[in-house]
């Protein structure tokens, strides 16, 4: 194996190398603010954006919004101060804040459910716009007329709103919680779907609430919609029942003054979705997604339909897969953003002739995008050297970081490592390092090189090019870890080919590029490859199931919410269907590591959420039965664990795929730490007393 590795950047690099950062105490990483949600105002004279922090409690995060200044010559501005907090900010026409949160009513001393709320651009206090039985999810406002429609769930025997508020207290009243399927899906990621469904409702006029979408069945499920300038008409992403058990996307359009709805675009062979409607009203961009089979891995391309006509598949000739789609205030061009090489750009679209154009290319991700008249883009950005913050995108490109929260000062060094696979293809990885294991100038000779853990990226269909404030490498880094995130095969922002690389075969292109990546990043001088562990979730909670079975390297790997008996696993995820659809049953049986069960000799730390319905339950439950009853770990034979396993297994009863809530989060890095620690440092450490 070939490999380079190349200093990318530093990270605010101080001459103190154990200088303390809110990453050495887990108490103060979860209290950080965290920046979401972005919402610009018509004429781009507002930015609003969401910080949520930890409630007194430190059980929950807190959301509230924020005013920030285009300009950036003034500090942000608190403009929200609800106890349970503000999200989904949407600018009317007129400039006033819609916003939705669960406050106490007009009428009503108690906490409503989550209500619609309008905060005036002339000044004063926000005033309840409109509630639902079943809440406001979501907000759609006009940027041209009057017109707001929000997106909420009915019963589906419910003949109106009302007759909707006594069927949910009929179901409360009587403790029901029973539902009867006739379709699938029947759950989703971590809760369970039905009775209810979304609807769209025009709340444009004082207390109406006109449902626009009657009997949807599960068509707005997961829906992405957008409403024209005018108010005129919604064009929204809609579920269709297919062969199998499946599901599919197209896009329609909802005339909102009658709601007639008409179908726009029909693919049966691909999944449409994020519709962005024209400035002028005249058409709309959408990305098309091609229907994944076992032999070929999906593409996603822009796409746009001029109205009366038929649409244009704009960016079939560029190898990048769009993750956002907006059009410019003047209609004259798509912004698009689209993983790449490590990192998110922003780039600009032709709508005739398809021609892609860099807008911004720098070591950063971008999200949230809104075009504003002057021509300048307002986003969220964000790396591994900085959370998600908010900036002015200017017409030559250049980037304005609009004041709002401090970006923490981080314990390490971002460096970039590039391996060669087996077959040739360049493999690049961040790796994050503690400053001891980099040269001091004034010390050049002072590198202490640190144990390394290689951490997996799940998806499959993902990179490790932004930052993650469940998935935070530097709380490792903090602990003295090197901390290696390598994009294997399978990995997205590398091309079409890349992906297809490992497609139908996990634990093959994928399973020798993070070798390969591995075997790089230990020829860093700042690497300890005599110690080493390997840690993933999901996808990446399956590639450490298949190392453990295929390589004896690694003094100790983490997996959590993992892949294990492919078998089982198929017909239990939430989403079966296209998993049928990626992987025929010779495929899954060639590529389960529950076949190798045998050949685990490597300490393994479980972890699962029961509420898990991606990767469900049951996975990890016969991992660990079979880890305790079939590796080849020995018991321990000394010490007060004599006769005991060296594995663990760390169970959520209450959490789903990522356990989110901040106490637990707090009990997976320690329990992750006290692992590592012991099977790479030598150091017993306890488990947290908050275990029991």
């Amino acid at each position: 194996m070939k490999s380079c590795w190349a200093v990318c950047y530093e990270i605010r690099m101080t001459s103190e190398a154990d200088r303390r950062t809110p990453f050495h105490d887990l108490d103060e990483f979860l209290a950080l603010p965290r920046v979401s949600g972005l919402a610009v105002s018509p004429d781009g004279s507002r930015i609003v954006a969401t910080v949520s922090r930890l409630n007194d409690k430190r059980t929950d995060f807190v959301s509230a919004l924020y005013e920030l200044d285009p300009a950036a010559r003034r500090p942000a501005r608190r403009i929200t101060h609800g106890a349970k907090g503000e999200s989904a900010p949407a600018f009317t026409h007129d400039g006033d804040l819609l916003f939705v949160a669960s406050r106490p009513g007009a009428d009503d001393d108690k906490p409503a459910g989550k209500a619609l709320w309008r905060l005036p651009a002339a000044g004063g206090e926000a005033v309840e716009v409109v509630t639902m039985p079943g809440g406001v999810d979501g907000v759609l406002a006009a940027s041209a007329a009057a017109v707001t429609v929000v997106s909420s769930s009915m019963m589906p025997s419910a003949s109106d709103v009302d007759d909707d508020r006594r069927l949910r207290a009929a179901r409360t009243d009587n403790s029901i919680s029973a539902v009867l399927h006739t379709g699938y899906p029947v759950r989703h990621w971590d809760h369970d779907l039905g009775p209810e469904l979304p609807h769209l409702f025009d709340v444009s006029a004082a207390g109406t609430r006109r449902d626009l979408t009657p009997q949807p069945a599960s068509g707005l499920r997961d829906a992405h919609a957008d409403l024209s300038p005018d108010g005129s008409f919604i064009v929204t992403t809609w579920q269709l029942p297919a062969p199998r058990a499946a599901t599919r996307s197209v896009l329609v359009r909802i005339d909102v003054a009658t709601g007639e709805r008409t179908v726009l675009v029909d693919d049966p062979d691909a999944d449409l979705g994020r519709p962005a409607i024209a400035p002028d009203g005249r058409s709309v961009a959408f990305t098309r997604e091609t229907l994944s089979t076992p032999h070929h891995a999906p593409r996603i391309t822009v796409c746009v339909l001029p109205f009366g006509d038929r649409p244009a598949e704009l960016t079939s000739s560029w190898d990048r897969w769009p993750t956002s789609v907006t059009w410019t205030t003047d209609a004259t061009s798509l912004i698009v953003t689209a993983d790449d090489n490590g990192r998110g750009p922003v780039f600009a679209v032709d709508p005739v002739s398809g021609t892609v154009r860099p807008v911004v290319t720098d070591d950063f991700t971008y999200t949230d995008v809104h075009a504003a008249p002057g021509g300048e883009l307002f986003a969220l950005r964000s790396s591994y050297a900085a959370p998600p913050h908010p900036v002015r995108i200017d017409a030559d490109g250049s980037v304005t970081v609009l004041p709002l929260v401090d970006l923490p000062e981080l314990p390490g060094t971002l460096t970039e490592v590039v391996a060669t696979a087996e077959d040739g293809q360049p493999v690049r990885s961040w790796l994050a390092l503690p400053h001891s294991a980099q040269p001091q100038s004034a010390q050049p000779d002072s590198v202490q090189p640190a144990p390394l853990l290689l951490w997996i990226h799940g998806g499959p269909l993902a990179s490790w090019n932004t930052w993650h404030w469940r998935w935070n490498p530097w709380l490792m880094v903090s602990a003295g870890y090197a901390v290696l995130l390598p994009d294997p095969a399978l990995s997205t922002g590398y091309g079409q080919d890349f992906i297809q690389r490992g497609w139908g075969a996990w634990g093959f292109a994928p399973y020798t590029d993070l070798m390969a990546a591995t075997d790089a990043a230990v020829d860093h001088p700042g690497v300890d490859g005599s110690r080493t562990a390997a840690m993933g979730g999901s996808f990446g909670g399956y590639m450490a199931n298949w190392i453990a079975g295929h390589t004896d390297r690694f003094a100790a790997i983490v997996t959590h919410a993992s892949l294990w008996a492919l078998d089982q696993f198929g017909g239990t995820t939430d989403g079966a269907y296209w998993w049928a659809r990626e992987m025929t049953p010779e495929m899954a049986a060639a590529n389960s590591p529950h076949r190798f069960v045998t050949e685990i000799r490597t300490p393994m730390l479980v972890i699962h959420g029961d509420k898990d319905y991606r990767v469900p339950i049951g996975e990890a439950l016969r991992l660990w039965y079979e880890l305790l009853s079939s590796s080849a770990l020995p018991a321990t034979d000394a010490g007060p664990d004599a006769g005991a396993t060296a594995h663990r297994f760390l169970y959520f009863p209450s959490e789903n795929h990522w356990v989110l809530n901040p106490q637990h989060t707090k009990i997976w890095y320690q329990v992750v730490r006290g692992f590592l620690d012991r099977h790479l440092l030598g150091q017993d450490v306890d488990p947290p007393d908050t275990l029991g």
